[in-house]
This record gives C-alpha cells, structure tokens and sequence, in this order.
C-alpha cells in the first residue's frame, strides 16, 4: 500500500504546556502552523488564543519559554516572530485570547529576546536580549504588574538567569564560551560575586583552563547555598553543593533512588519547590526525569518519584515538563519514535495519578506498519564508541531484498537525534520506511547525549573526525548488515548535518546516489560573516577565527566550497527565506556555483520559513520532495 505523508502529518504537535487554574496552556499546529491554544484540564475543544495570521516559533530553536501565562494578572507573555527570521518579541494577550500588544512599552523593538525564568506568583520575568548591531546580549528583569524593567547585566556570552530567591534581590548568573566553560556568579542588589569557573577576562592569553562543564544553578532549600550539574566529578554530569560564602568550592551530591540504566547522562536540575527539585537525564536518547527531595545537611538528594522513564512514559522523549506548584500538578509532553506529542498530567501525593488530555494518532497506518528502530551503535575507525539506530521497513510492508539506505544526519553539531515524534525528523523516517527505505541515524562524535568528552570532539575539527566516523559507518560497518544495500545510498541532514552531508558529498562522493542538503552551510568564511552579531563570539571559538590568517586557511580547507566540484551525485537543497543562521544566500551561493560547474542540482526554498519547516503545506511539500527525489535515485 502507498502510505501518504499526510497520514504522519495528521498527527499534529502538543507541546510546551503549562497547567493553570484549570486550564492547559499550549502550543499546537491545529491550524497548519504552530499558535498558542487553551483547554480544560480532562481534555476540551481548544481555544485559539492568538489570531490565525500568526505564527509561532517551534520551541526547540527558540532558546527559552515560547510562552508563559500568568492568570493572577489575566495575561499571557508570548514570544512572537517573524514566520521564522527568530527576531523574538515579547507580546502580551489576554488570558483569553487576543490580538497581541507590545510588552513593556516595546522597549525591545531593536532585539532579539528570550524568555528565561518566571515566578508566576510575582509576575517577574527574566529577559536575555540580545543586540542586533553589536555581540553584546543584555539580561534584564521585568515586572509585569507594573512594567517596569530592570537591567542586570550585559556580556558578549550572555549571562542567564537560573535561579533567585523568593524576593529576587539574590540571583544565580550563569555564562559559558566554548562548550564545558562555564562560569557561575551570584547578584545581589547589583553587585556580582564570581562563584565557580574563571571569567575569560581573568586569563592570561594562551591559558589552558579546565573544563567544568557547568550547567544550570539553583538555590538551595535554606538560600544558603547552590546545587549545581556539571561535569567536575563525573564526565556523564552530576551535582554539586556549594555554599555562597565559600566560593570556588563545589561538594559532590550523593544520589538515591537511580532506575535507569544505560548510557547517558544528567540534563537538568531545576526547583520546585522548598526542598524538592526536579533531576533530568538523558539515556540513549530517552528520558528519564525524577522528582528529588534535597536533604543539605547530608548533602543527598533523594530521587523520591520516577517521573518520566517508567511505562508509559519509556523509550521515547521528554518535550516539556512544566510544575504548578499552586496546585501541585505537572505537566508533560512527552512522545516516542512511532506516537505523536500527548498532553499528560502527573499529580497525587505519590505521583500516581496520571491523566491523558490528547489523543493524537497517525491517521490510517497500522502501528504494526511503523519502525520503532533498533540499536545500531558501533566502535568506529580509532576505538571510539558511537551510539546509532537502525529504522528498517516493517515485515508487515511486504518489500524483499536489501533496502536502499538514507543516511540522516542530525543538526547542531553539539545535539542528537532521539526518538521524538515532535522533531522534523522523525515523521520523516517514518515516511521513508514506508517508502521501502532503511534509514540509519548516527550520533556521531560531538553529539551530545554521551557525556563532555564526547561532545568536545567536534570542536574546532567541524568536518574532520566526525566526517571519518559516517565513512567509517559506511565503509565498513554497514556493508555488513545484509539488511541494506549500502550502493544504493543517500545522505541527507539539517543544519550541521546539512554541512556534513555536503562534505559527504564531496570529499566521499563515491559512497553516494543522491543527497539533500537543508540549510547547511556552504562556506565557512561567509557563513560566519553571516551568522547574528551575538553569534559571532562562539564561532571564533568553536570554529575558527577568519581573522587570523592560519584559522581562516583551516577554514577554506573544511568549507564544502573547497571540495564540491568533487560531487557526482544529484543534490536537492532546501532553504528557508528567513533563515537567520544559514541565511538563504548560502545555499543559493551553493546552487549557482556548482550549476554553472554543470551539477545537478534541484533548489526548493520556502518563503516563509526560517531554520526549519514548521508550516504544514510546506512541510508535506518537503516530506515529498525529499522522499520523491531519493525514490527517483535509489529506486526502492
């Protein structure tokens, strides 16, 4: 049976929400494009909260809250672009809905903004805006009752919020530069008092500063103290305890109560409420999350209530997580490889009573007809262990022989692909294994996921090892597998993986019939120049500095420029207009060059689409053409 695209795409998205009062905030795409809606908690017809012209960001690029309601006040605060070029306003609507206005006087008009931490009950926000004419990012306080703003602070890296007490006169201050150099502060009434790492202005030029991989920071249950993750006592992540009058000393946290097993490591610690805390962590791509109760005396933290792990929240991955602490009620989105987002609530003195506000499903294909994966991790060229799945077309499908592979490659460099039916991808491998596809999905060196050292890889060596890990995969673990025809091959990938798939395409051309690159970058040298102000900073570092004549050499030699009249097979490229981060002039720099070289290429690019495609025509569109374009090579 031919399966259309529009049968996954009927399962629409539920994620981030936020129950109050009774009520189930959240963003969805009911509408073609994902906009902010409301319903009863038990599930009801949802309420449109903002008019059908708007479109919202999809919240995994957004950097901070999408939204967040504050009903004492009868608003919303809600982070509204421009069909996806992340110039991010914070707007205001009725609780109810409405047409949204400009909040704190359109102060923020010139800035890119981010909504960091919220105290519902005393209408504060915390703002990180980040400047369009210089890298400088500013982070302010506001308070919406009576809108006034308050700055705290300013750096090129940006310093953002993750903790204050309970009159917001203390805050903990966290900034990092390269990945795993991190630096916490603690503001007090406008001072700041450096508490753990070394400020990049305080080292000597050249100095080798150990990494820490720092992460969030929250108070204490007495505000004494702070408990942090970083990876100081374990590469994987874990906490630390710190008293904030003996800075620079972190004390490891004992934990109790670990279910999972596997390899991973810890995501998150955030506050709930007096001594309890929520602990996340990430495990082969699935998420566990417990709820905690910190003893700081003892320095134990008690990992009480498995939240997310245990059926029926296995093997799959955790969207959102949001605590009422009102009402005592957490909210999940929550979704595996082969089940859309659903709406849960976790409530009860014991965490038992769990309700289920959605009910999305795939419309017209048999479960039996969808690929959960299997694990596909392998040791690659130089020892190092890789983590992998394999998506193979289901028995029940009726296809015969080995199946043409597509390689996916995931963006970021420093993320990772997970079985989560709220991303991109996911709907599209599912789609090409019912095509008749095999589809394998690596996490090579520098995902995240797997630990510090595993995810420092990458930097400075974009297109180095990392690239030596997919031809290692294809060269000599994958022909193995009698399963796949690794001569009937393409590569495909977003972002970064869109990057890699163009070195893939040149460097390796043999190993391909076809790829498709997404927004990847094209040159190096003119995607830095590209890329927002703020940006700029960490590209220097994570990088190369065009600058300084030996880096920008290393980056001509790792710019697909370089090595793309190498490529053989055809290429598709697709592109946002109003992308930010690989604005369209990369891939139209690309297609214009290697045409006139006489290669075949194809161009599809979405007018109103920035780093990504979130609207559902255009989606289905480029499910298509993607799947279309490797049919037509491959032939399934």
């Amino acid at each position: 049976m031919n399966y259309r695209v529009e049968s996954l795409m009927s399962a629409r998205l539920f994620v981030v929400p936020q129950f109050a009062e009774e009520r189930i905030f959240f963003l969805s795409n009911l509408s073609g494009h994902l906009s902010l809606y409301a319903m009863h908690y038990g599930g009801s017809v949802p309420e449109p909260l903002l008019p059908p012209h708007i479109s919202l960001q999809n919240p995994h690029l957004i950097g901070g809250h999408s939204f967040y309601a504050f009903p004492e006040l009868d608003r919303i605060l809600v982070m509204i672009d421009d069909n996806g070029d992340e110039n991010y306003q914070p707007m205001l609507i009725p609780l109810d809905g409405g047409f949204p206005e400009p909040a704190f006087k359109n102060f923020f008009k010139e800035y890119r903004v981010h909504l960091g931490e919220c105290d519902r009950e005393n209408a504060i926000v915390y703002l990180s805006a980040e400047r369009r004419d210089k890298p400088l990012i500013e982070t302010y306080r506001g308070d919406l009752k009576t809108g006034k703003l308050t700055k705290i602070t300013e750096s090129p890296w940006g310093m953002g919020v993750s903790g204050h007490n309970q009159d917001h006169t203390k805050l903990l201050l966290g900034t990092g530069y390269a990945v795993g150099d991190g630096v916490l502060y603690l503001w007090s009434k406008g001072k700041m008092k450096l508490l753990y790492g070394k400020p990049l202005e305080d080292r000597q030029i050249g100095e080798d500063v150990p990494l820490n991989g720092l992460g969030g920071g929250v108070f204490s249950p007495s505000w004494q103290g702070a408990i942090v993750y970083s990876a100081v006592f374990d590469d994987s992540f874990s906490l630390g305890y710190m008293d904030l009058k003996k800075p620079g000393e972190l004390l490891p946290i004992k934990l109790k109560g670990i279910e999972h097993k596997g390899v991973g490591e810890m995501e998150n610690i955030s506050h709930l409420k007096d001594d309890r805390y929520l602990v996340q962590y990430n495990i082969d791509g699935c998420s566990w999350v417990y709820e905690g109760i910190f003893d700081e005396q003892k320095l134990v933290m008690n990992l009480k209530y498995p939240l997310v792990g245990p059926e029926p929240f296995d093997n799959g991955t955790l969207e959102h997580i949001d605590y009422d602490s009102i009402e005592d009620v957490f909210t999940v989105s929550f979704s595996t490889a082969t089940s859309p987002t659903q709406i849960y609530t976790i409530e009860g003195d014991r965490r038992t009573d769990l309700a289920i506000h959605t009910s999305e499903r795939i419309l017209g294909i048999p479960d039996a007809n969808l690929s959960k994966g299997e694990d596909a991790s392998f040791i690659s060229h130089d020892g190092l262990r890789v983590s992998a799945r394999m998506y193979l077309p289901a028995k029940s499908l009726g296809f015969k022989g080995p199946r043409p592979l597509v390689y996916y490659i995931h963006g970021g460099p420093q993320g990772q692909e997970r079985p989560d039916f709220a991303w991109f991808s996911m709907p599209l491998i599912q789609f090409l294994t019912l095509r008749g596809f095999a589809v394998f999905v690596p996490n090579v060196r520098g995902s995240t996921g797997y630990g510090l050292k595993y995810v420092k890889h990458v930097d400075r060596d974009w297109g180095g090892q990392d690239r030596l890990d997919h031809v290692h995969a294809m060269t000599k673990i994958l022909p193995k597998d009698k399963r796949v025809d690794v001569k009937r091959a393409a590569v495909v990938g977003r972002s970064y993986g869109g990057y890699m798939t163009l070195m893939q395409a040149s460097l390796h051309a043999d190993l391909w019939k076809a790829s498709c690159d997404m927004f990847g970058p094209y040159d190096l040298l003119t995607f830095s120049e590209r890329i927002p102000e703020t940006w700029k900073p960490y590209f220097k570092i994570a990088i190369g500095d065009p600058a300084i004549p030996e880096e920008k050499a290393d980056l001509i030699e790792r710019s697909p420029k370089t090595h793309l009249h190498n490529m053989s097979a055809p290429m598709l490229v697709i592109q946002g207009r109003n992308d930010p981060r690989v604005v369209a002039a990369e891939s139209e720099d690309l297609v214009k060059q290697l045409k006139a070289k006489g290669k075949e290429l194809e161009l599809l690019v979405f007018e109103d689409e920035g780093h990504d495609v979130l609207k559902y025509e255009n989606r289905v569109t480029c499910y298509n053409a993607i799947t279309d374009f490797f049919a037509k090579y491959l032939k399934p």
